[in-house]
């Protein structure tokens, strides 16, 4: 990739020849980031900050006039960087660094990391590999975690996807117009999650737990994306009256042989849940559901999202899961100030 600089004149730029890529994983989305453009510079580690939803490194850089600069660099997410072999003494205070990284438009020296090393290498631990051949199961129940370069193949990465397979009525088309991801309207500066199917288009990243709990007839859904825990009913009952809203909604579920459905209403109002200031409210349902695979190393997942005040139809989505019992969950744990960095000054 070609390096560009035009908006940073002032900076000292190098080439780097010795680069450890990193995901890029838009928790926040890409808003104000110039996402086209690669800034490079070498610095000096103020801090390494390892938390959710997002790690970041401080690195102070001297600009043309020799006044230190500070630039504030967003990570991943801890659970995506220790599966990749960081740890949070990876990087230390005062160890020389060189960064690329997509900045922000506005000039202001905040940036998502392209990739980054440092002097010696950064001699990251041995990332967890891919499942054993013989990781097989007969149930949905266990660990699942989708391919990403399958389900995420849409510039923007989470944004792109909700922006590439939604239809917007005029509600929210003007919604989303109105909205500003870079402010404290955005739910995630206060580490508000997003409730159903965020967590299942974030299988790209996070990991997904299904437990069946047959005596208690529940099915109870965990992701490692803001710790989020879904209780779905199995005994037969009907959604409470939709004067009841939850902040995940409320699900029920049934077998239609051997495929798991999750039926989920009663969802409490939200202004981002799908990331790009689209909106949902009272009228919006999502059906999911589950079926494993002949071979037993996957579940095939389909997803339905209509919400009729928001959208103009409803959205489909379909992915396949890998049975992943070898990865660990790693807790959600958001941090106030580290999700909350993003904000513009």
């Amino acid at each position: 990739m070609s390096t560009i600089f035009h908006r940073f004149p002032g900076l000292a730029f190098i080439a780097i020849t010795s680069i450890c890529a990193l995901p890029v994983s838009a928790h926040h989305s890409d808003a104000g980031i110039d996402m086209e453009s690669i800034v490079a510079f070498d610095g000096v580690v103020a801090d390494f900050v390892w938390r959710n939803p997002h790690v970041y490194v401080l690195v102070e850089q001297l600009d043309g006039t020799g006044e230190a600069v500070e630039w504030e660099l967003q990570m991943g997410p801890t659970n995506v960087m220790s599966r990749r072999g960081w740890r949070r003494d990876t990087l230390q205070p005062g160890e020389q660094v060189s960064v690329r990284a997509h900045a922000s438009l506005s000039g202001r020296p905040y940036g998502i990391i392209e990739s980054i090393d440092k002097d010696g290498g950064l001699q990251l631990a041995e990332a967890a590999g891919g499942a054993p051949a013989d990781a097989t199961t007969t149930t949905l129940e266990g660990r699942w975690i989708a391919d990403r370069s399958a389900t995420m193949s849409y510039p923007g990465g989470f944004d792109g996807f909700f922006n590439a397979l939604m239809t917007l009525n005029d509600s929210g088309r003007a919604a989303q117009a109105a909205y500003d991801p870079l402010s404290d309207e955005n739910p995630e500066a206060t580490c508000v999650g997003r409730p159903t199917p965020a967590a299942l288009v974030s299988t790209s990243l996070y990991l997904m737990e299904i437990d069946i709990r047959e005596e208690e007839q529940t099915v109870i859904l965990r992701s490692e994306y803001y710790d989020e825990v879904r209780t779905v009913f199995m005994d037969g009952r009907e959604h409470p009256d939709p004067s009841e809203r939850f902040a995940t909604g409320h699900s029920i579920g049934w077998w239609e042989g051997d495929t798991l459905v999750v039926d989920t209403r009663n969802f409490e109002d939200h202004r981002s849940p799908y990331q790009i200031g689209v909106p949902s409210g009272g009228q919006k349902h999502v059906v999911e559901r589950y079926r494993l695979n002949e071979d037993g190393a996957h579940i095939n997942l389909q997803f339905t999202l209509d919400d009729p005040e928001y959208l103009a139809e409803p959205m489909v989505h379909s992915r396949q899961l890998n049975y992943s019992p070898h990865m660990q969950m790693y807790p959600g744990a958001c941090d106030p100030e580290a999700t909350s960095r993003f904000i513009r000054d």
